[in-house]
């Protein structure tokens, strides 16, 4: 008996959870939804939208050559101006430069340095006062046996981070490579005095 009961209560059961599983098959939409496309394209092909019959006005205004007396010659200059100072635009990303020197700092660890040296600079094209690139690119290059950049990079990073974590040390290298004297006159006469 209590075996039947049990099936009874499991198959009612299952009806009800299979009934209010069923999708909803009232094809009208919400009060805040949208008509479906289909809907919205017979909308429009029967009345046309508002904003197809209005024609945007795109002459300047009555006032503007009174307003603006040389904007006509500034036009003209700019477009005949070849020889700008803008030569070349790289996008200004900070989380890819981060990435770059990450993976820069793996090939470091492993001695690559040619590889880290090149994940550097591409950090440093995403973001061109990047102190920490600049004071990575010093240690591949002191690292390759190259002081004159090394010494370039190490004065970049105390420009842009005179009093910065990484300071002391690249005040190190530097006075290192002073005293080695493999670079000579950009050495001494270029190393800044924080």
């Amino acid at each position: 008996m209590s075996r039947i009961l049990r099936a009874l209560l499991a198959s009612s059961l299952l009806i009800a959870w299979s009934v209010a599983q069923e999708p909803v098959t009232d094809k009208s939409p919400g009060q805040n939804q949208s008509p479906p496309r289909s809907e919205r394209d017979k909308e429009a092909d029967s009345v046309e939208s508002s904003s197809r019959s209005t024609k945007i006005d795109i002459s300047p205004p009555a006032d503007d050559a009174k307003q603006h007396p040389n904007s006509s010659t500034a036009v003209s200059d700019a477009e005949d101006d070849g020889d700008s100072d803008v030569q070349e635009l790289h996008a200004w990303d900070p989380h890819k430069a981060g990435k770059d020197i990450e993976i820069g700092d793996f090939y470091f660890k492993r001695k690559n340095f040619r590889a880290a040296l090149a994940r550097y600079q591409d950090a440093l094209l995403w973001k061109s006062n990047d102190a920490l690139a600049n004071f990575r690119i010093a240690q591949c290059w002191e690292k390759l046996d190259d002081p004159a950049q090394a010494v370039n990079h190490y004065q970049e990073y105390l420009k842009i981070l005179p009093h910065g974590p990484l300071s002391q040390e690249a005040e190190k290298s530097l006075e290192k490579l002073k005293a080695s004297g493999s670079e000579g006159k950009n050495v001494t006469e270029g190393s800044p005095k924080p």
